[in-house]
């Protein structure tokens, strides 16, 4: 039990040193862009690379190397965590799934109305403050540690894809300016390929892992933001082991008697010892859960190197007051998109559709919960300046929109810590 409670504890504690990473990569950024080596990090990160495959050229700045490929492994670990969830966890049933399909709707509806509503004449940004930033969120939940609630974690965290998968439809069908079709049957073909391991009962993770990165390949030329692919690739890695926990039990008890059986003065393994040692590690293999080992080895990856430089090479905003003026009511668009409409839309949606049966609420999270997600859900920062590149070409209206998200996310962010902690202290 005590090695069990550690294990926890150490989780909980990386997972609050990647909340803190995230916050400094983001203030060294704002720190960076503003000063004497404001151009040299512009230059950086706009700095173009490309691959060739074949006789195709894929080239991109390096930010959207990072935007595109780095996190796609983020959403893929997180894809992970839904589909485990949504198979054998709290989303396991529909009208448990259905809670935080609503709430996103209802995040994503509710903003994107007051921007038109208040920008009737430029309606186009519409589409910045209905994002999430996943990665930002979930780091505030990180951060708090044992003080959040694990389902309200689970609860963001299935509210933030299904947002932002509704973010990638809209910038798919209205910030696109060049859809290639043909594209559409390569990506087909290759997830059909995918699901046609999980059919026949593939477990090993390399072959999904290389036709994952075909399916990024040909969802990036398609023309839409390729991150989707993380998520297709998470929802259809295996979740069963080759061998149930009964079958691997006796055959460890099997091997591990052979190996006592087997012992002598000699202070060398014998090749019987060694045989058995080869059964037990041929067996955890076989038991061990694609999906979960899949999502395991992600986590490191994704806490300490992608969200850390995905925000240090996106949250660089030059600090210039004067671009507000001009652009008030758009920037007031985004701004009361994200701090009012995401909380009224997360909560507004729910509690309707709950009273009046379509859903039900989890009762591990109360409606003040709700709330509190609700404010931490209007944390769009680098999901919406990315639509916000994609909604205007005229860089005051751009500087302008960012300073706007970066106050209503900072804003956002701490009413949501706020409510958490104040219902914390009151329990």
């Amino acid at each position: 039990m005590l090695k069990k409670f550690l294990v926890i504890e150490d989780f909980i504690s990386k997972e609050a040193l990647s909340g803190v990473l995230l916050f400094l990569a983001t203030v060294a950024a704002v720190i960076v862009a503003n000063s004497s080596l404001g151009q040299s990090y512009y230059d950086l990160w706009h700095m173009p690379l490309g691959m060739t495959l074949g006789d195709k050229t894929i080239s991109m700045t390096l930010t959207y190397w990072i935007d595109d490929g780095l996190m796609a492994l983020f959403f893929l670990m997180v894809g992970l965590e839904i589909k485990r969830e949504m198979v054998i966890g709290e989303l396991s049933s529909v009208a448990k799934a259905s809670f935080p399909i609503v709430a996103a709707i209802g995040g994503m509806v509710i903003p994107a109305l007051i921007y038109v509503a208040l920008n009737t004449d430029n309606p186009l940004g519409f589409g910045i403050p209905m994002a999430t930033d996943i990665a930002f969120a979930l780091g505030i939940l990180m951060l708090l540690g044992t003080r959040v609630n694990p389902a309200l974690k689970l609860f963001l965290v299935a509210l933030a894809v299904v947002d932002d998968l509704g973010a990638v439809l809209v910038v798919a069908t209205v910030y696109t300016s060049e859809i290639k079709a043909e594209y559409f049957l390569h990506a087909g073909v290759t997830y059909a390929l995918i699901w046609l391991l999980n059919y026949m009962g593939v477990k090993k993770i390399l072959p999904y892992l290389i036709l994952g990165v075909f399916l990024w390949v040909f969802i990036h030329e398609i023309g839409i933001h390729a991150t989707i692919a993380g998520v297709l690739l998470a929802f259809a890695i295996p979740i069963s082991s080759k061998i149930d926990e009964d079958k691997f039990i006796e055959k460890t008890k099997e091997s591990i008697d052979d190996f006592e059986k087997h012992r002598d003065p000699i202070p060398v393994l014998n090749h019987h010892q060694i045989d058995a040692l080869e059964s037990m590690a041929h067996g955890y293999d076989k038991v061990q859960n694609p999906l979960v080992r899949l999502e395991h080895n992600l986590h490191g990856l994704s806490a300490f190197f992608i969200m850390p430089l995905f925000a240090f090479s996106n949250a660089g905003v030059i600090i210039d007051f004067s671009t507000i003026d001009a652009n008030l009511m758009i920037v007031l668009g985004v701004v009361l998109g994200l701090l009012v409409g995401k909380p009224i839309g997360i909560f507004g949606f729910t509690y309707l559709a709950t009273k009046i049966g379509i859903i039900k609420k989890p009762d591990e999270i109360s409606w003040g919960d709700v709330v509190a997600v609700g404010f931490l859900g209007g944390i769009g920062f680098t999901m919406s300046i990315f639509i916000t590149h994609l909604a205007f070409a005229d860089e005051t209206v751009i500087a302008a929109v960012k300073l706007g998200v970066f106050a209503a996310s900072f804003l956002a962010a701490v009413i949501g810590v706020t409510l958490i902690l104040l219902k914390k202290k009151k329990a």
